[in-house]
């Protein structure tokens, strides 16, 4: 009877394929990067997204870059979503953490927003339109202003054809009204002591013309209201217009003075009671209004909902349309239904 010599064992090359493999994920999670040390490339860019909505107004304005900034500034806030997707996929600590400084700045700047903060009540209602030059029907837009129950409406953006048919349009509802160049006012309360507020417009090609060029645009004008609780002093503004031009960048010098202007005239205004209405041309966070802001307060950051963007109506991204004021106690604001113009009405209710 022969007795069998044991060959190789079968286990051997099973257990050499364990030992390589075992060998290959040591070698892989040496080399792998740890959680905090993976994504630099999501990381650093969400540190500069915090920096650059902490520190906005730190950005130079050479070009309007920081205007242009100012004005898009809670749109930034989409940057978070995107960064924070990338940083799940690469599962990076370090750029989930990097995350917490913006979303922490964009929430301190403009998380009041996001509740409803209006109450009953108020004693007026405001309305301010840029209604547009190129309004295909100023009769229908006049019709939907009257019915919005404002007591007092400002308009901007008149042209002498449409003029007449605000007038028309509005002389029932309204018995009190001035028109000084492309801005207006309606009222079912009288007005006093109208006047102008002169806002120097160059447009595009101011580069080019001397001072004695440069003429004063019938674009504001300041009057009072007589109300069961005395005189309310209010303002009416279009601004210059602001856009994007090859060579010259974000283009605001027009808007910029118009701004510094209304800022002299509240300056030296000592009513108690001050309403701004109208179409500024930018946001309120944009630096060129720091002189106003400084001296009236939006209704829609006190007694808002949400962003209450305005333009364009088809699909609204900035408010560019405002009402602030001083001396009242705003209750509640809101926009009104599109009219035929690129803006929508903004609305307010204010007490004493």
């Amino acid at each position: 009877m022969t007795r069998n010599t044991p060959g190789p064992s079968r286990a051997a090359p099973w257990r050499a394929g364990l030992h390589r493999a075992n060998l290959r994920r040591a070698v892989r999670a040496v080399s792998r990067p740890e959680p905090w040390k993976r994504g630099p490339v999501l990381t650093v860019p969400a540190l500069l997204l915090g920096l650059l909505l902490l520190l906005h107004a730190g950005v130079p304005d050479t070009g309007g870059l920081g205007s242009l900034v100012e004005n898009v500034l809670p749109w930034l806030g989409l940057f978070v979503p995107v960064l924070l997707a990338g940083a799940l996929w690469r599962r990076s600590a370090a750029a989930v953490a990097a995350l917490v400084l913006p979303v922490t700045v964009w929430l301190s700047l403009f998380g009041g927003l996001l509740h409803d903060k209006s109450r009953p009540g108020g004693d007026l209602t405001l309305v301010a339109h840029n209604v547009g030059a190129d309004n295909p029907d100023p009769a229908a837009t006049a019709r939907a202003l009257a019915a919005s129950g404002a007591d007092v409406l400002a308009l901007e953006e008149l042209t002498p054809r449409a003029t007449a048919r605000y007038e028309k349009g509005l002389a029932q509802a309204y018995p009190h009204h001035v028109v000084r160049g492309t801005v207006g006012l309606w009222s079912r309360r009288p007005l006093s002591g109208t006047r102008m507020i002169d806002i120097m417009d160059f447009g595009p090609l101011a580069a080019t013309k001397t001072d004695a060029e440069r003429l004063p645009a019938n674009r504001a004008l300041r009057t009072t209201v007589a109300t069961d609780h005395g005189p309310l002093t209010v303002y009416v503004a279009h601004l210059g217009s602001v856009r994007l031009m090859p060579g010259k960048g974000f283009w605001t010098d027009s808007r910029d003075i118009g701004a510094r202007a209304l800022g002299k005239a509240l300056a030296a205004d000592t009513s108690e009671r001050v309403v701004l209405l109208g179409d500024l041309n930018g946001t309120l966070d944009d630096r060129a209004f720091a002189s106003i802001t400084a001296r009236l307060r939006s209704v829609r950051e006190v007694a808002g909902d949400g962003f209450g963007f305005t333009w364009p109506a088809s699909f609204p991204l900035v408010r560019i349309d405002q009402i602030l004021v001083r001396g009242v106690r705003p209750d509640r604001s809101w926009e009104l239904p599109a009219t035929g113009s690129d803006h929508l009405p903004v609305a307010a209710r204010v007490s004493w």
